[in-house]
């Protein structure tokens, strides 16, 4: 083999040698700031590696000639610079609110719990119809804000003669923060019973979507918080409990997930730092209170692209081409790490079924034909509260039911207020409590 070949053969190995020792540290770096939960920043794992890795360098090097014994520094380096940018913020590390909203305007409210909640009011836009019950909003998420989209179908219901109360539950939109380990399903229905409370309105009817549904259905299990319920709506709800949690079911009718164009805007996930955060705490690889990144700047960092998918997942597939801009950036807000510790308490809570048997505040739910949310989780309430008085399966929606496409606001709020009036419903009981074998088996 001539000289030279000999000579690309050697740099090809000491090439590869590095690319596996550089690979090495890198994975071991991942592999410590899970053992260390991300303490101090990552820093612990990061001088742990650099650490090892210059020992190993000079191990290596030490019956080398002065300059040869600098080559093994080199992967160690390398490795340095590509984990030190997991160390290091890149959004601010204390909590940036969202900017006031145009159109309505945002009250601070002191709950008796100790949360302090963003608080919006849409009074009835014509008196001359008012409805003597106040409405209440349970938004989704959890820790979420409200988006444009939810303020702008509230605005619907005002004008329908609903008097429309919301708030963004606590770490949520511009609701102040919690310790991370006081983000419980409990301390959220704990907070609903302290904000109409607050309220002093008497009794509410109350619109919980998806997680928002969620914390209404394990209000109406328990007895002091029902006692200030007038009415109850149960849309898209997510899972009420742990046994519930853990069902593996079928979800609606096909969505748009993996046929909508992929959503733009910047990405916290392509900065090392959040990506690492973000996906170690999907795998459950990382608490939500990792010493990684503080809960404040993970809420800075996180973007509405970063949902990916899951948007387009609340979407029916025949729309996946048109699914409407839910929030602006300026307003979107999501705490990754919060929702998913409340998202574990719920799955770590007993059954509330026998509590939910119990119930007597009469209530309606609704499901969307293309739901992205596993069937079992809404026919589980149908099946244990006796109070459930009527359910509208919604044809034509996803998850997001109210999406200002077509007339499907217009159509949620008469199912709605039908309800809430007591009149009859714009859509055939379906599924009723003896149906569901047959809604599970012909709807999915």
């Amino acid at each position: 083999m001539p000289t030279s070949a000999k000579r690309l053969v050697r740099l090809t190995g000491h090439l590869l040698l590095a690319l596996a020792a550089v690979s090495a540290l890198v994975v071991i770096f991942l592999v410590l700031i899970a053992l260390t939960d991300g303490a101090g920043s990552g820093l612990a794992a990061w001088l742990t590696i650099l650490g090892a890795g210059t020992a190993l360098a000079l191990w290596r090097g030490r019956r080398r000639t002065w300059p040869a014994r600098l080559v093994p520094f080199v992967p160690v380096a390398v490795a340095a610079a590509l984990t030190a940018t997991v160390c290091i913020p890149t959004a601010p590390t204390a909590r940036r609110y969202p900017p006031a909203l145009p159109f309505v305007s945002t009250q601070h409210w002191d709950l008796a719990t100790g949360s302090r909640v963003a608080v919006y009011h849409y009074p009835p836009a014509n008196p001359g119809l008012r409805h003597p019950v106040p409405i209440v909003y349970l938004h989704g998420g959890p820790v979420r804000g409200i988006s444009v989209q939810d303020h702008r179908f509230l605005r619907l219901l005002a004008r329908q003669g609903y008097d429309v109360h919301a708030y963004e539950q606590a770490g949520g939109g511009r609701s102040d923060l919690l310790s991370m380990d006081q983000y419980t399903i409990s301390r959220s229905v704990r907070d609903l019973a302290a904000f109409v409370d607050r309220l002093d309105k008497g009794r509410v009817d109350i619109l919980g979507f998806s997680g928002g549904g969620v914390v209404l259905t394990r209000a109406l299990a328990d007895p002091d918080v029902a006692t200030r319920l007038h009415r109850a709506i149960i849309a898209e709800p997510g899972p009420m409990d742990g046994p519930t949690a853990h069902i593996t079911g079928h979800e609606g009718r096909a969505s748009a997930r993996g046929l909508a164009p992929a959503p733009t805007g910047p990405r916290s996930t392509h900065v090392p730092r959040y990506a690492v955060a973000f996906g170690l705490m999907r795998l459950g690889l990382l608490t939500p209170d990792t010493g990684l990144i503080g809960q404040a700047e993970g809420d800075n960092a996180f973007t509405a692209a970063d949902l990916g998918s899951d948007t387009a997942s609340a979407y029916c597939a025949r729309d996946a081409h048109r699914i409407p801009v839910e929030d602006t950036a300026q307003n979107f807000s999501f705490s990754p790490a919060a929702s998913l510790r409340v998202q574990q308490t719920v799955k770590d809570s007993p059954s509330i079924a026998p509590l939910l048997r119990q119930s007597r505040t009469p209530a309606m739910l609704m499901i969307a034909e293309c739901s992205s949310q596993v069937r079992q989780w809404a026919t589980a309430i149908l099946a244990h509260d006796p109070a459930i008085q009527r359910t509208q399966y919604m044809p034509g929606v996803g998850h997001h039911m109210w999406n200002d496409l077509d007339d499907n606001n217009d159509r949620a709020a008469a199912v709605i207020t039908a309800f809430l009036q007591d009149t009859p419903a714009p859509l055939p009981n379906y599924p009723t409590h003896d149906e569901i074998p047959t809604f599970l088996r012909d709807h999915k």
